[in-house]
C-alpha cells in the first residue's frame, strides 16, 4: 500500500497527469473527459487497496486545494459573458437546477425517515453538488458539518450516480430527440462558437500565476476573517464565493492569463481523491439508504430536466448539455458537448457549470436549512 504522505501526493498528481493524457491520446477517453477518469482511477486504486482510505495528503486537497480550485474557477467567470450561452442554455439550465430541487425534495419524502436525523445535511450537499458539480460537494458538505462517515458514502455514491448519468446524458438525446424540436444548427455552432478555453492554448506568465495565488489566498483570508466577524452564522465559503464573483468583474483580474487552467488542475486533483473515497465498502457500512437517496435526487432531476424541457419547447442536445452541467460540472458538460458532436455547446455547457459553481453553494445552505426547519430541528 502507498501510505507515505509524499509518494502518496506524488501518486495523486500522476493520476490527475494520465487522467489529461488519456483525455489528449484517445477518442474514447475524450468521450468521458479527464474528470470522470481520475474518478474511476481513484476508485480503482481505493477499491484494491493500493492506497489508505485516510491521509492528512486528502485532508490537504478537500481543504486548501479545493478552496484554490474555487476561487481560480470563479475568477474566469464574466457575468457579461453569461450571454455567449444564450436564453436556451440558460433556461435549460434553471430547469436543471429545478430539477435538482425537486429530487431532492423528492427524496427526502422516500428515503428521509431512514437515512436519520442529519439527512438535512445530506439533502442541502446534493442540492450544491446537483447544481454545480462535486466541487460544491466538499464545499458545502464541509460547512454543514456532515458526519465522517455520511460524508465518505455519500461521496462514493455521489461518484457512482455522476458517472452513471453522464452515460445516460449520452444516450439520450438519442432516444429522445424525436420527442423534442430541432436544435441550432451546428455548422452554425460551429462557425460562430470560439473553442471552449479549457482546450485553447494559453500563454502562462509567472506574474500572472504569482497574483493568482496571491489573490486566490487573499480571498481565502479575507472570507474567513469575515465569517469569525459577523454575528451570523454564515459560512466562510458564502463569503468566499461571494468576493471571488466581485473581484473577478474587476478589468485588471479580467486581464490575467491561465485561472481557468490552474482551476482545472486543481480540480481534478480534487477529483482524484473524491475516486479514491469511492469505496464500495463505505457504502455499504452506512447502509444503502445513502445510494437509494442520492439515486433518487438525479433520477428525479432528469425527469423533471428534460420533462420541462420538452414543455418549454427546448432542443434535447442542449436539454442534456445543461444537466450534465448541474449534475456533474463544467468539465463534464463540455466532454459531453464535445463527445456528442455538438462543440457549439461546449462553450455555453461550461459558462453555465461555473454559474452553477457560483451557486451551488448559495442554494445548498439555503435548502439544508429550509429542510432542517421542516423535519422540525
Amino acid at each position: 500500500m502507498i501510505d507515505s504522505p509524499l509518494a502518496l501526493a506524488a501518486t495523486v498528481a500522476a493520476v490527475a497527469a494520465l487522467g489529461f493524457w488519456l483525455e489528449r491520446r484517445f477518442p474514447w477517453a475524450e468521450k468521458l473527459g479527464a474528470s470522470l477518469l481520475v474518478i474511476a482511477l481513484g476508485a480503482l486504486l481505493s477499491n484494491l487497496g493500493l492506497v489508505p482510505a485516510r491521509s492528512e495528503v486528502y485532508d490537504a486537497v478537500f481543504g486548501p486545494v479545493t478552496s484554490l480550485a474555487i476561487v481560480w474557477l470563479l475568477l474566469a467567470v464574466d457575468l457579461k459573458d453569461l450571454r455567449a450561452a444564450g436564453p436556451g442554455m440558460l433556461g435549460a439550465f434553471g430547469l436543471a437546477v429545478a430539477g435538482t430541487v425537486a429530487g431532492v425534495t423528492g427524496a427526502l419524502l422516500l428515503f428521509g425517515a431512514v437515512v436519520g436525523e442529519e439527512t438535512w445535511k445530506l439533502a442541502g450537499t446534493l442540492v450544491a453538488t446537483y447544481t454545480g458539480g462535486s466541487l460544491n460537494f466538499a464545499a458545502v458538505g464541509r460547512s454543514l458539518g456532515l458526519p465522517e462517515s455520511l460524508f465518505a458514502a455519500a461521496a462514493a455514491a455521489d461518484n457512482v450516480v455522476t458517472a452513471l448519468w453522464m452515460g445516460a446524458t449520452l444516450l439520450l438525446p438519442g432516444w429522445l430527440g424525436r420527442f423534442f424540436p430541432a436544435g441550432p444548427e451546428e455548422a452554425v455552432g460551429r462557425e460562430r462558437r470560439p473553442a471552449p478555453p479549457i482546450l485553447a492554448p494559453v500563454p502562462f506568465h509567472l506574474l500572472d500565476v504569482a497574483i493568482l495565488l496571491a489573490l486566490a489566498l487573499g480571498l481565502q483570508l479575507a472570507a474567513e476573517a469575515t465569517a469569525r466577524a459577523l454575528p451570523w452564522p454564515v459560512p466562510s465559503v458564502v463569503w468566499l464565493t461571494t468576493y471571488t464573483l466581485a473581484v473577478a468583474q474587476l478589468p485588471p483580474v479580467r486581464r490575467l492569463q491561465g485561472s481557468l487552467h490552474l482551476g482545472t488542475l486543481a480540480l481534478n486533483l480534487f477529483f482524484v481523491v473524491i475516486g479514491i473515497g469511492s469505496r464500495v465498502s463505505e457504502i455499504l457500512a452506512v447502509g444503502l439508504e445513502v445510494f437509494y437517496f442520492t439515486a433518487a435526487v438525479v433520477l428525479i432531476h432528469g425527469l423533471v430536466t428534460f420533462g420541462l424541457a420538452r414543455l418549454a419547447r427546448l432542443d434535447v442536445e442542449t436539454t442534456a448539455v445543461a444537466s450534465q452541467a448541474a449534475v456533474g460540472g463544467p468539465s463534464t458538460a463540455m466532454a459531453l458537448a464535445i463527445a456528442r458532436r455538438r462543440p457549439g455547446l461546449a462553450l455555453p455547457g461550461l459558462m453555465v457549470g461555473l454559474l452553477g459553481y457560483a451557486v451551488g453553494n448559495y442554494l445548498g445552505l439555503a435548502v439544508a436549512y429550509a429542510a432542517r426547519a421542516l423535519m422540525g430541528g
